[in-house]
């Protein structure tokens, strides 16, 4: 290889590294965040309230750990319509609605599966 092609190769070879420690990362903490908001749904359905705002306040604070971080990442609009979610549910789940918990619940949900699929690395996100 000639000499001048190392330091492409060698920016290419990072920006890879990158790409596949983010989507990694991306996928660990919104799996983390979809399951502590499975555990509030549960709680919900069993009329712990209480521990169901808990369990969103939680998984809200981790979220909010990691803000810097998303906005880094990826898509504005798709972070703030998350964070919105989370406001609804918690009001939500202090208000006892339980229908439109669970709504909100599910939507959020998709959204963060939706922001791990954003970072994947795949050809889909490449093209």
């Amino acid at each position: 290889m000639k000499k001048g092609l190392l330091i492409p190769a060698g920016l290419l070879g990072a920006i890879l590294a990158f790409c596949l420690w983010n989507s990694a990362a991306m996928n660990a903490h919104t799996a983390r965040w979809r399951e502590q908001l499975e555990t509030a749904e549960r709680l919900a359905q069993a009329g712990k309230w209480a521990e169901t705002a808990a369990a969103i306040r939680e998984s809200y604070d981790s979220w909010s750990a990691r803000q810097t971080y998303l906005h880094i990442v990826t898509s504005h609009d798709a972070v703030d319509g998350a964070e919105a979610m989370y406001h609804r549910a918690l009001a939500f789940a202090e208000s006892r609605e339980d229908s439109e918990l669970r709504a909100e619940l599910a939507d959020l949900r998709d959204q963060l599966r939706l922001l791990a699929e954003m970072e994947e690395f795949s050809i889909k996100n490449v093209l």
